[in-house]
């Protein structure tokens, strides 16, 4: 008989790991979006689910946006997949022009980039809700500020 010590040094036991980790998490790959950074306003955030593998950190959360509420200016270290679960998502990117407007049931993704600056908008006279899956770095924040840009202003 192996010693427990043996079975979690096998190569099978980390690829199962893995595995059971991804699946503990939900990942149906098709969702993301954004983050809570400042100037955020009306956001809301629950991890349903972490793990770690080879480097990479994948986070599923639930973002709850209020009408009239935004994510504030961001971008990400990682590649974010998010579908709408309820609600309208407006998407824009760093020149303020919209690049997308989002119903329940469909899904975006954000890359990846210091140069990917955008901002998530609900618009609308109900409570937006996300579900977000990012993939980042380890030990990466979930997004990071960036300065409003001048056409914002």
């Amino acid at each position: 008989m192996k010693s427990s010590r043996a079975v979690r040094n096998s190569p099978r036991y980390g690829r199962h790991v893995a595995i059971t980790g991804l699946a503990a998490l939900g990942v149906t790959v098709a969702m993301a979006n954004p983050a809570a950074a400042s100037p955020a306003d009306g956001v809301t955030g629950t991890i349903l689910g972490q793990t770690s593998i080879g480097g990479t950190d994948y986070i599923l959360r639930e973002i709850t946006i209020a009408p009239g509420g935004s994510t504030g200016w961001h971008f990400h270290d990682g590649f974010v997949y998010g579908v709408v679960r309820s609600g309208v998502l407006s998407h824009y990117k760093a020149d303020c022009a919209l690049d997308g407007v989002y119903h329940a049931g469909e899904s975006l993704v954000e890359n990846a980039s210091p140069d990917y600056v955008h901002i998530g908008r609900n618009s609308g006279s109900e409570p937006l809700v996300l579900d977000v899956l990012y993939t980042l770095p380890s030990h990466s924040p979930l997004s990071e500020d960036a300065p409003a840009p001048e056409c914002a202003q």
